[in-house]
């Protein structure tokens, strides 16, 4: 191979390489807009009691802030189609709001907004936080395992409980599988405030 063909080559390899390391810093980049959009439409939204979209042609918008122990917070969008499911866990609209009577159904992806799940265990406390700023905690009274195929019903102690829902296994190269990871957590009237120690 002549000397100049080799320069080409390697132009060529550089430019790729370049290109692909451009291409996942935009996907960044964009994550990270997007991210900034979405808890600026949180604020806003809490400030004028009302929906914010985080972009003017987004079909979603944040609806509330699901908090676990020992976890960043959530945003969770309004919906469970593909956009929503994209930004945060999605708010199913069919199901009640926060402090209504009946199930409040969120549901994620198990690989990114939802892989903290397969750490809660019973008894732990869950909150959530809607656009009027009322918190609303919830104590994990259930975890099971479900397939879609056979039953989309799932039962809960009380009247106003939380469900959360990811597909299931979480270690599984195999998306769009009928296994259903479901967490029932009833709520917790008034909710339980959290003991601060300290010494003077």
């Amino acid at each position: 191979m002549s000397k100049r063909k080799t320069i080409y080559l390697e132009l060529i390899i550089l430019a790729f390489a370049v290109g692909l390391l451009l291409n996942g810093s935009w996907i960044h980049i964009k994550a990270n807009l997007a991210y900034s959009l979405i808890d600026n439409a949180w604020i806003k939204s809490q400030q004028h009691q009302n929906q914010q979209k985080p972009w003017p042609w987004a079909d979603t918008w944040p609806v509330a802030k699901l908090s676990f122990a020992n976890s960043e917070n959530l945003l969770v969008m309004s919906g469970t189609h593909g956009e929503a499911l994209a930004f945060g866990p999605g708010y199913d609209t069919s199901s009640s709001a926060p402090g209504e009577a009946g199930p409040v159904i969120i549901a994620g992806h198990r690989d990114t907004h939802f892989k903290q799940l397969k750490t809660l265990e019973n008894g732990d406390i869950i909150s959530l936080e809607d656009q009027h700023k009322r918190l609303h905690q919830y104590q994990v009274s259930e975890l099971t395992v479900v397939d879609s195929r056979v039953s989309n019903e799932i039962q809960a102690s009380d009247d106003e409980h939380l469900i959360l829902i990811t597909c299931y296994p979480f270690f599984t190269l195999n998306a769009g599988g009928p296994l259903r990871y479901v967490v029932v957590a009833n709520k917790l009237t008034p909710p339980k405030k959290e003991v601060i120690q300290y010494s003077l």
